[in-house]
């Protein structure tokens, strides 16, 4: 199954720790490919320990980096690199992906990086915070940012971002209205069936984190049938 046509993606942070035998259960729980993302705290060490968790599994792995310092390419089917649309910060747009390109000599995997517009809407959130985004958006504002990254921008991705909160669906469907070709992921605060449902009516696919953390893998198995 190619990225494109995902309709569930679990985030695993680096900095969080899970239970033992969560993993297996997390890749029998049906979702469809394992996202490693975080904030803060994350390092190439506790990047590549959970990486090695997961190998034994036969499910895509995604690397999602917070900034160049840790990036992890071998052994990894896609990085996702966000471009935050919202910020105030020139650095979270391109100032960040340009260190990365000088920091790799400009010998990056091309044919695996998909880059990601994200929308950030929880002003509480770490990425709220470190990114300086403006998040008391409307629901018009949100879908004039989804038309300028999928129509003037053309990002393969535009990522509704709550980020440990459950988001306004009356939002994401004003993104889903006005969008295009890019793929609309939405994450936040999924940690129900019904949330699940609720998301899926408008986006294209839905990110699950917090939950496997809060209640464990259990919850998450709910949250993939609910989405398909």
């Amino acid at each position: 199954m190619k990225w494109k046509d995902w309709v569930h993606v679990t985030k695993l942070d680096p900095d969080k720790q899970l239970k033992a035998g969560e993993i297996e259960a997390i890749a029998a729980s049906g979702t469809d490919a394992l996202m490693l993302s975080g904030t803060l705290n994350v390092t190439q060490e506790n990047l590549a320990a959970l990486q090695k968790q997961l190998m034994a599994y036969d499910i895509p792995l995604v690397m999602e980096p917070a900034g160049p310092e840790a990036v992890l390419m071998q052994g990894i089917d896609y990085v996702f690199v966000p471009s935050v649309m919202n910020t105030t910060d020139i650095q979270w747009i391109v100032g960040k992906h340009r260190a990365w390109v000088l920091q790799q000599g400009g010998k990056i995997p091309w044919d695996v990086i998909v880059p990601e517009a994200y929308i950030v809407l929880n002003p509480d959130s770490s990425v709220g915070k470190v990114t300086r985004s403006i998040c008391d958006l409307k629901a018009d504002e949100v879908a004039a940012y989804t038309t300028v990254a999928d129509h003037y921008f053309h990002f393969p991705i535009v990522y509704i971002e709550y980020s440990g909160t459950f988001g306004d669906p009356k939002v994401v469907k004003a993104a889903s209205d006005v969008i295009d070709k890019s793929v609309l992921y939405y994450g936040g605060g999924i940690n129900s069936a019904e949330k699940a449902a609720q998301m899926s009516r408008y986006a294209d696919t839905i990110v699950v984190g917090n939950a496997v953390y809060d209640q464990g893998a259990s919850v998450l198995k709910a949250t993939v049938d609910a989405a398909q």
